[in-house]
Formats: structure tokens, C-alpha cells, sequence
């Protein structure tokens, strides 16, 4: 079947009166995600999966991919009308969107940001559509030597990209695995690391960890900032002038092609490409000095990137089985949770679930531009509940959530003891993103080991017996001691500028 004949089959999936039905519920929980500041797409797909239990599994992800990619818009409102991202990737929309609202052109950035995030996040699925095939043929060749050392490449992407410090990361990693670990032993069946506790004999529940580290953590975060003034807006102040559709037209162009590529390296987040985006825009301008004090490129091309880079993500799951942020990981926990696993083999024997999929990602963002737009002053409301009483209600949802997982009062005290770590390791600057990457790719990454050393009986050159698996794992190896090359290197630059004075 070719790719147009895929595409057409994903689309009679995608538009069945439930599945339209689920996107529709999951671009408007997502957009409540992303309003709600500090959340973050990743905690509030976790928060919302036990939603999608008893739902078949296309629906299930449908719906867990709306709220994904929703999110990424609602955390657009915020910056606009309160200076608070949603969400980090809106961070540097705060610059420009919120100097706009001072203005009162505060419909105009949310309109021009709703526009931006329809046409990159459709542009990027269709650069998903056209990869998916060929790289799923590529990745059809890869035996068991090759995917433990994709995952291993993987998992030291987003580790190299996860913060300040390559130890710190490293030691996330360790510890992700080691969660990973516990539970029944995959080769002899024996239970190990778990105390003793009936509990742990099915591991450690992945949805209470993820709600902890991201959702716990983030209300106590949050709970200790101010609340923020919301600036009003009206439906009849949405409309952008044709100065700012024609200023935005270029930005716009610009944020699709930074957010995609940077979409398909695993570990690079919405953030940077937000950033970066936003740098394109200032370097390119004309009036680069007018930036920050309310300019319509300051967020037509950040809020382009960001929704572009959310749906470029997704080809590396798709294809290769390789989450590419937490987010990512999160709604790749969902696939496994529904008996899916993503990667080249989703395509041959789940074609419907994949082409339906990816097919609703057109469906919703168009109705997130549809949805967002009228439904703005709505928000503006929403936002001014005390913030104490929103993250409350929160919190109680995500105790609900955790213990519908297995109906176990065990899984809400592992939620709230991880939301109590991962508050210390956000306060010691540890980077999360390393936890939940080796959670969820530790257990492939074992399996995969495990039957290679198995073909060798033992024999720990046959991972590097592969080309392909051989010039992975130099990669991950560069990656690793990148920072003892810089720091080797200012030591001989700095002792040659003393030798030379």
C-alpha cells in the first residue's frame, strides 16, 4: 500500500464519529493543560491517561495525541495574557505577547500564534507522512544488536540535552533505570528489587511516576508563586490586521523549518526551538531592537516552531521507536500501556492504529484553530480561579488517575513519594527528562541486550560486530565525553595563552 493509499485508509479511521469525538475531548483537555501554568504537556498527558482505559486503543491514543499537541497551544494564552508560560516552550512568547496585551492587541498575538500553530504543526505532520515509510524500511533491518544501540544513541541524546550538567544527567539516567528494573526478571522469571512487596511484582507503575515527577512536583512548585493579573480580551479584538498577517507571513515560514528540524533529534526540546526561532526572527528583522517591546514576529515564529517541533517528534516514535522528549516518552507509555509498540512493526501490524493516527493530527489542529479562538474570553475566566484552588482540583485528579491505574491505594502514595523527589531534584537542578527516558527505553534496551549476548553466547563484540550498531554507539560515546573534550581543551587554550604571555 503507498503512502497516499495509507494516508486515505488513516483518514477514514480519523473520521468516525467517536475518533473525531476523542480529538475534539483531547485538543480541549489539552488546551486546559497547557492554560494551567507550570503543568506541561508531559504531566497533563499522564494526568489524563486513565481516561482512555476503556477505550480501544486507536481512540485511546487519538485522544492522548490531541491533549499532547493541544497543550502546546493553551500554554500560548497565558504568556499572552498573563506574562506566566503555560508551558517553557511559551516561555519567550511572554516577550513580545504580553507587551501586545499591554497594548490591548492581545487578540491579535493569540490569533496570529493560532495561525502560525495550524500551518507549522500541518506542514510537520506532512513531513511525517512523506518520512514515514522509508525511514520504517530502514528501520525494518535492524535486528536486536542495532536497536540496543539506537536506544542506548537515544537515551544519551536527550541526556546531553537535558541540562547544565552531562553527571547530574547521568546519574537521572541510573536511577530511571534502576526503576525500571524492578519487577519480575524478563529471562528468569524471578522477582527482583522488591522488597518483598506483592506490589512491585508488575514493576513500578509507570503513570504514578510520571504524574509525581512532572504533576506533583510542578503544583508544589507553583503553589508558592503569586497569582498573576489576566488581561481582558474580546472575540472582536481577534481579528490581525493585514500588517501583521504580512510582518507574520515570513516568521511564520521561518518557525515551520527551525521546529521541524529540530523535532527529529531526539532530546532537543519545544523550547529551544522556540528560542531559536525567536533569534531567527530578531537576527532577520529590519527593527531587530524593537523585539521585546510587543512585535507581531516575536511570536508569530516562536508558537510556529513550537507546534511544529510537537508534531515533528513524533516521526522518530513512529518510525524508529525512539521518543524524542518526555512528552513524547509519556505518550509512548500509552502505546505500550494498549498493547502497541511503536516503531517500524506498528506500521506492518497495526496500520490502521498508525495511519489513523497520524491522519488526526491534521484533524486536530484544525480543530484547535477552530476551537481556541472563540472560546478565548472563556479562558480569560477560567484563569482568574484562585490558582491555590485550581492545582487542588488538579492534585485530586491525579490521585484519582493514579489509583484507577490498578485500583490500588499503593500507586497514589508511589505517585505522591516521586512528586516529593522530583520537587528535590527540581530545587538541586536535576535534570527529569533522564528518569523517563531510561524508564521506558530501559526495559527494550535490556531485552534487546540480552538476545544479543544470547546469539553470542556471551560474546560482548558482537555489539559492536555491526556497522550500523558500531558507528551508533561512537556517537553515544562522543556525546559522552563531550565534556571532557571541552574541558581538555580551554585547559590547553588557557596554558597557551600563559606560555604565550
Amino acid at each position: 500500500m503507498d503512502t497516499f493509499s495509507s494516508l486515505m485508509m488513516g483518514f477514514s479511521v480519523a473520521l468516525a464519529p467517536t475518533n473525531l469525538l476523542f480529538a475534539f475531548a483531547g485538543s480541549l483537555f489539552g488546551t486546559v493543560v497547557g492554560i494551567l501554568p507550570g503543568l506541561g504537556p508531559a504531566a497533563g498527558t499522564a494526568l489524563l491517561i486513565p481516561l482512555t482505559f476503556h477505550l480501544d486503543p486507536t481512540g485511546a491514543i487519538i485522544m492522548l495525541a490531541a491533549i499532547y499537541y493541544g497543550s502546546q497551544y493553551g500554554g500560548t494564552i497565558t504568556s499572552v495574557l498573563m506574562n506566566v508560560p503555560g508551558e517553557a516552550a511559551s516561555a519567550i512568547t511572554c516577550l513580545d505577547g504580553y507587551q501586545m496585551a499591554k497594548q490591548g492587541r492581545a487578540g491579535a498575538a493569540l490569533s496570529i500564534a493560532a495561525i502560525g500553530s495550524f500551518i507549522g504543526g500541518t506542514l510537520a505532520t506532512l513531513g511525517l507522512v512523506v518520512a514515514a515509510q522509508p525511514l520504517t524500511k530502514v528501520a525494518l533491518r535492524f535486528g536486536p544488536v542495532e536497536f540496543f544501540a539506537l536506544t542506548v544513541l537515544g537515551i544519551v541524546l536527550v541526556m546531553g540535552l537535558a541540562g547544565k550538567s552531562m553527571i547530574k544527567a547521568l546519574i537521572m539516567a541510573v536511577f530511571g533505570l534502576l526503576i525500571g528494573m524492578v519487577g519480575m526478571d524478563p529471562t528468569r522469571g524471578s522477582p527482583r528489587f522488591t522488597f518483598g512487596l506483592t506490589e512491585l511484582l508488575d514493576g513500578v507503575g509507570f503513570i504514578p511516576v510520571i504524574m509525581g515527577l512532572f504533576g506533583v512536583a510542578e503544583v508544589f512548585e507553583n503553589l508558592q508563586e503569586e497569582g498573576q493579573q489576566v488581561i481582558e480580551t474580546t472575540l472582536s479584538s481577534l481579528k490581525p490586521t493585514a500588517q501583521d498577517l504580512k510582518a507574520s507571513g515570513w516568521a511564520i515560514g521561518r518557525g515551520t523549518v527551525v521546529g521541524f528540524l529540530l523535532g527529529l533529534v531526539p532530546g532537543m526540546t519545544g523550547t529551544a526551538s522556540s528560542v531559536l526561532a525567536y533569534v531567527a526572527e530578531r537576527k532577520s528583522s529590519k527593527y531587530p531592537e524593537k523585539f521585546g517591546t510587543g512585535v507581531i514576529e516575536g511570536v508569530a515564529g516562536p508558537e510556529t516552531a513550537n507546534n511544529a517541533h510537537a508534531n515533528a517528534a513524533l516521526i522518530p516514535l513512529f518510525t524508529m521507536g525512539i521518543p524524542a522528549s518526555p512528552s513524547i516518552a509519556v505518550l509512548m507509555g500509552a502505546f505500550m500501556m494498549n498493547g502497541l509498540i511503536p516503531g517500524p512493526l506498528l506500521f506492518k501490524e497495526h496500520a490502521s492504529v498508525a495511519w489513523g493516527v497520524i491522519a488526526s493530527l491534521y484533524i486536530g489542529n484544525v480543530i484547535l484553530l477552530v476551537l481556541n479562538l472563540p472560546l478565548i474570553p472563556l479562558w480569560v475566566k477560567f484563569l482568574k480561579i484562585p490558582y491555590t484552588i485550581l492545582m487542588t482540583i488538579v492534585l485530586a485528579v491525579m490521585m484519582v488517575g493514579a489509583y484507577t491505574v490498578s485500583n490500588t491505594v499503593f500507586d497514589i502514595f508511589v505517585m505522591l513519594l516521586f512528586g516529593v523527589i522530583g520537587y528535590v531534584l527540581r530545587k538541586l537542578d536535576f535534570p527529569l527528562a533522564p528518569i523517563v527516558l531510561t524508564l521506558i527505553m530501559g526495559p527494550p534496551m535490556e531485552k534487546s541486550l540480552r538476545q544479543s549476548l544470547e546469539m553470542s553466547q556471551g560474546d560482548f563484540s558482537i555489539l559492536v560486530g555491526s556497522p550500523i550498531a558500531a558507528t551508533l554507539l561512537a556517537i553515544s560515546a562522543i556525546i559522552l565525553l563531550s565534556p571532557m573534550f571541552k574541558y581538555a581543551w580551554k585547559r590547553w587554550v588557557s596554558q597557551t595563552r600563559a606560555q604565550g604571555a
